[in-house]
Parts: structure tokens; sequence; C-alpha cells
């Protein structure tokens, strides 16, 4: 690392925007780390080598992916704002690095080329479709910064307020684990909230795709009516899981007879563990889709 301190990184990152012109647009989760001391531990807690490709999603001017070009084989950093990615073009051209690849595009619309690693700070308003995303892919790591509330909610335990889709989908694909808060008091503009880093490993879930694929629709359908009980949130939510019309859909549930499964159809969403979802989805889905 450099010896860059706190005050340095704030001041350089508000004389880069000054210098351009930017404003910074909090709507687009355009909020800058300017914590050094945050940065470092960031990148070291991605434990970054020469062996490793590293994917940044909102590099914006580069905080973190000029550190992390110097520790890498090569980032692969995807920027939607045009003016932004110029500006962070021309601040690599400067530094005379020359192993980041810069992306100017959507993050959520394009494939993303091969890489292991992970680490961003992401812009809030695509935590949720970004994270999905990357379950798609393979990786060996991710250091990822998400704003605290969301953060928590990767971890929910099973029928608290925080248990969700998304922790249900985690389960068998990654540990989770929280790594270090950071103070909205980190970031210009500053954020109405505070952060959280968080560590995404993947796993062997021992699930092969058709069975994952079926756990996945079963578990966007449900967690679409949390507090429901699952058959009414299936019947609700249909069209996610089958091509089947409200009539079949309910004939072919009332046509059940498996005990165990007819009970947990009473039972609310928000109360099934992920081996439960697992369990009715594996039940469910030939009978929904035959």
């Amino acid at each position: 690392m450099n010896g860059e301190g706190s005050e340095s990184l704030s001041k350089t990152t508000k004389s880069i925007l000054s210098k351009y012109g930017i404003r910074l647009n909090k709507n687009l989760g355009q909020n800058y780390l300017i914590d050094v001391n945050k940065r470092n531990q960031i990148i070291n807690f991605a434990d970054i080598s020469k062996e490793d490709t590293v994917l940044e999603i909102g590099s914006g001017i580069g905080t973190l992916t000029i550190e992390l070009a110097k520790k890498a084989k090569k980032v692969i950093a995807i920027e939607q704002d045009s003016n932004i990615c110029e500006i962070l073009n021309q601040r690599l051209k400067n530094e005379k690095i020359d192993n980041v690849e810069l992306i100017n595009e959507d993050a959520l619309k394009i494939e993303f080329p091969k890489f292991n690693k992970i680490v961003s700070n992401l812009p809030y308003q695509i935590s949720s479709p970004i994270t999905f995303k990357f379950l798609d892919y393979d990786f060996d790591l991710a250091v990822l910064m998400y704003q605290k509330e969301f953060a928590q909610r990767m971890n929910g335990e099973v029928g608290s307020k925080n248990y969700s889709r998304l922790a249900a989908m985690l389960y068998f694909k990654c540990d989770v684990d929280k790594l270090t808060d950071v103070s909205c008091e980190s970031f210009i503009p500053k954020p109405k909230v505070d952060s959280m880093v968080i560590s995404l490993t993947p796993k062997e879930s021992g699930l092969d795709s058709e069975d994952f694929e079926a756990y996945s629709k079963f578990t966007k359908a449900l967690f679409q009516h949390r507090n429901k009980k699952i058959r009414n949130a299936l019947i609700d939510s249909r069209h996610i899981v089958s091509n089947l019309d409200k009539k079949e859909m309910k004939k072919r549930l009332n046509a059940i007879d498996n005990e165990p499964l007819l009970d947990y159809l009473t039972k609310r969403v928000i109360v099934l563990t992920p081996e439960e979802i697992l369990l009715i989805s594996k039940e469910l889905n030939p009978i929904f889709n035959d």
C-alpha cells in the first residue's frame, strides 16, 4: 500500500471530482469511500495475489481499482457512468497501470469476463440483482460492501425479520461472513445509513443444476409472500413455478395425499428452512410441471 492517509484520500477524491465538474448522484449509488483504512482493510480481506483476476462492480474513479491493480494479475472494472469511466481511464494512464480492463457498461446486462475474485463497493440500488447474478458464476472469494441492513438480510435466521429470499439462496451457495462495519462518515456524499463489508465463500451444495433451478424458482415464488402460508403463496406466484392457471393449480394441490407435504403447505413461508423449501420444490415441481 502507499502511505496515503484518510485526509489525503478524501482530498484526492474531492479534487478529482472538482477538476472534472462531477456531481455525484446518491440515487445512482455514487457514494465514494474516502476512509483509507477501510479501503486497505477491504483489499487485505481479499488476500489478492499476482495469480488473481479481480472483478470490481461500480469502480467509480478508482479508489479500490488502482490499489487492487497493484496487487492482482488483472482487474476487470465495470462502471456504467461514461464520464466517471473516462476519469478512471485517465487516472490509470497517469499511474501507468496497464492491467485493468475497464468496461463502460451496465453490470446487470453483460456477461462478465473470466475472474476468480470479486471486490466491490457495490452501488446500493443494484445490491440484490447483482448478488443473484454473482451466484451464476464460479469464483473463489467475494469481498463486498453493502448497506448494513441489506447485508444483515444475507444471513437472516429462519423466522426472523431478516430471513429473506437472498438468505435462502445463499444458504446452498456460499458461506456468508461479516468482516467489518463502515460508518456513513466514510463516504462522500454521506449516505443516510452505515455499511457492512461481508465475504462470500462458495461451498459445494451437493445439488445438481436441475434441483437448484427448481429450488431457485420456488424460493422466488414463496418469498414474494413471506408471511403467507405455503399453499397460498404458491397459488399467488404460480406463474414463477409453472404454466398452470389458478384453477388447475388448486386442483393439483387438492389431489396431494402425501401427509408430510400437506403439513408443509399449511405453514408460513418465513418458518421454513432452506432444506424444507428444497424438499417442497423437489416434491411439487413434477406435480406442477408434468
